[in-house]
């Protein structure tokens, strides 16, 4: 298996699917945007400023009040130009952004995304059962990203830095589950529980791993993140 690399997670008048961005920032970094046509949405907790030119209105979505966040409901923001609108997450890491080119779709780590454009449909997926009890209590989200009709750009935050492998049809990658980020859909996830024993009569521990397999893209994160209490 190929070993992870860590990726460039700076970019100065980047264009894509309609949008220039910059993200700037060493231990907190900012992701600014200069819209015109093209709107973005995002998590509304996540906004750092914007020019009073740019109007904010909420994003409806289907369930989006089924999903909670800290006790409060699940909220998606969308902003729309002309002008500069800014985000970040409280956390020290890195920002990046994928390029999704028509029929791309990808699934991202619950609060791991920043903004998207309005082109990129967003929909959200609750892992449970007893595997995933580690992840959040009850379990966890996965939220999908995908442009099935035109480009666009998704916009995630890493924690400490971020890492990315390509796998090999069949091949396989275990990550701590607080340690991943974003994978390509063709890449499938199972959790997997290892004992661990010091010897025939002492108590036994346990390590538990999400286990990619390829084909695909996955990435990684240093900085293991896990939500507290779940949602």
């Amino acid at each position: 298996m190929a070993v992870p690399v860590q990726i460039t997670t700076t970019a100065q008048n980047e264009t894509f699917g309609g949008v220039t961005y910059h993200i700037q920032g060493e231990l907190v970094p900012a992701l600014h945007l200069e819209l015109g046509s093209t709107g973005v949405y995002f998590e509304h907790h996540i906004l750092l400023w914007k020019d009073p030119a740019v109007e904010v209105a909420l994003r409806p979505m289907k369930g989006a009040f089924k999903r909670m966040l800290a006790g409060m409901p699940f909220l998606l923001t969308g902003a729309s130009g002309p002008g500069r609108i800014a985000f970040s997450r409280d956390g020290a890491g890195h920002v990046f952004g994928l390029h999704l080119r028509r029929g791309m779709s990808v699934d991202v780590r619950e609060h791991q995304w920043l903004a998207a454009t309005e082109h990129v449909d967003y929909t959200f997926t609750r892992v449970r059962g007893a595997a995933n009890m580690l992840l959040g209590g009850t379990g966890f989200f996965i939220d999908t990203f995908s442009a099935p009709a035109q480009e666009g750009i998704l916009w995630l935050h890493g924690y400490g830095n971020v890492f990315e492998v390509t796998l090999a049809p069949g091949e396989e990658i275990d990550i701590e589950p607080g340690g991943w980020i974003y994978k390509e859909r063709s890449v499938q996830m199972q959790t997997m529980f290892q004992k661990l024993s010091t010897g025939l009569f002492a108590s036994a521990g346990q390590l538990c791993w999400n286990r990619f397999t390829g084909p695909g893209k996955i990435a990684l994160q240093t900085m293991t993140w896990h939500m507290e209490g779940g949602e």
